[in-house]
């Protein structure tokens, strides 16, 4: 059965304070949830530490990028390996960020996958189309590719340490959020490339991020394709954030 999985990533955002404060809050609600939701919080990569003794383990924590290197001289760099020591469970690999900041292509998306699954971590490949690329009716071409690509690595005993979750770049960050019927469309194209892998497409957890907020969660999440968000500013405010978490139906 598909994990449902709400992920709240911090970006450049945090401090100790914030930490301990809002990681306390979340905690506190999260072991009351009853609908079967998984919580993570991923933070900046210094306030692991903080955020893994806060969670206490009722609240996952994940690594907002490694390197694509287990260890060696490589400055500034977190290697898969040293994610999980520090208490992580998850890693996202691929965010629309990295990509366009920093110039990360599929193949190394698929690099960074490889060592992670290795290293006994779930891996959360973020995929998504540009403005552009949508308009030019290129979107689902676009995000099959980043698919096949990016988990070209994956072995069939390491399907179960992945998780996808697909990030229209138009949508991250501006308000603008694709319709719950848009959604479930490009989830189901996902999960169709996914089984045309040779993947069990139908076990693999799809997220969906793009400004989800608690006014627009349920519909988002009531789609048959959609099993969670990744979760940006809101994740930054505990009462919203634990919102969305609710905003599953209770039961399996």
């Amino acid at each position: 059965m598909r994990r449902r999985i709400v992920a709240g990533n911090w970006k450049m955002n945090g401090s100790k304070d914030l930490s301990e404060k809002l990681v306390g809050d979340v905690r506190s609600e999260a072991v009351s949830l009853d609908n079967g939701v998984e919580v993570v919080i991923i933070p900046p990569a210094i306030y692991i530490g903080d955020v893994v003794k806060q969670a206490q383990g009722a609240v996952s924590v994940g690594v907002q990028n490694v390197g694509r290197w287990q260890s060696g001289a490589y400055t500034g760099e977190i290697s898969p390996g040293m994610a999980k020591d520090s208490g992580c469970r998850y890693v996202l690999v691929g965010h629309s960020e990295r990509r366009q900041l920093f110039g990360e292509s599929d193949e190394m998306v698929a690099e960074k996958v490889s060592l992670v699954v290795a290293s006994g971590l779930n891996a959360i490949v973020c995929v998504g189309e540009t403005l552009e690329e949508r308009e030019s009716g290129q979107a689902e071409a676009v995000v099959a590719g980043q698919v096949r690509t990016g988990l070209s690595s994956v072995s069939q005993g390491e399907w179960q340490s992945i998780v996808v979750a697909y990030e229209p770049v138009w949508a991250i960050g501006t308000g603008k959020t694709a319709t719950s019927d848009d959604a479930q469309a490009m989830h189901a194209a996902i999960r169709s490339v996914l089984k045309d892998m040779g993947a069990p497409a139908e076990e693999i957890s799809l997220l969906y991020g793009g400004s989800v907020k608690s006014d627009n969660a349920a519909a988002l999440f009531s789609e048959p394709d959609v099993d969670g968000g990744l979760i940006g500013g809101a994740s930054l405010v505990a009462k919203e954030f634990m919102s969305i978490c609710r905003s599953f139906p209770t039961g399996a």
